[in-house]
């Protein structure tokens, strides 16, 4: 069995995070009317409103995806923060949870390695070749963890 045949995965998971960034950006627009006797406060709620918005449109959904020779993990519609990472460079895949301090979005987590979680707190963790890690949050920590697994035991055949 060469890699073309190897089974691919592909999911997305949606969450309402985003309507939280868009209240928070929608409650700035309306304080920016409220204060407009003040144009330095109105300039900055402006600027966090519209910043809101973006991360609104940024962190609607989280995509993990098999791309051939690597895993895809992006969130969007805007395509603002997306990785890859080789499979060549996995060393393991196990399910996990994140803790309530791990949170939601991108960042580095207090137990070491990196986050990148939508909502909850089911999620993959990868080991990784060089030590690092990265936790996965996914609403189908069984299905991703399974596929990753089989991918990195058929690359050391």
């Amino acid at each position: 069995m060469n890699a073309s045949d190897a089974p691919t995965y592909s999911h997305t998971q949606k969450a309402p995070l985003y309507l939280i960034l868009y209240g928070t950006a929608l409650w700035c627009f309306v304080a920016v009317r409220l204060v407009r006797s003040l144009p330095a406060l109105a300039l900055v709620l402006a600027v966090v409103g519209v910043l809101m918005a973006v991360l609104g449109l940024a962190f609607q959904r989280l995509t993990v995806e098999d791309q051939s020779d690597r895993l895809a993990v992006r969130f969007g519609p805007l395509p603002l923060f997306r990785r890859n990472v080789r499979y060549d460079d996995m060393e393991r895949a196990e399910i996990g949870r994140t803790t309530v301090l791990d949170g939601w979005g991108i960042h580095l987590s207090l137990r070491g390695g990196w986050v990148w979680n939508l909502w909850g707190r089911d999620c993959v963790v990868i080991y990784l070749k060089n030590g690092g890690v990265l936790r996965v949050g996914t609403d189908d920590a069984d299905n991703l963890a399974r596929f990753l697994e089989g991918r990195i035991a058929h690359r050391s055949w």
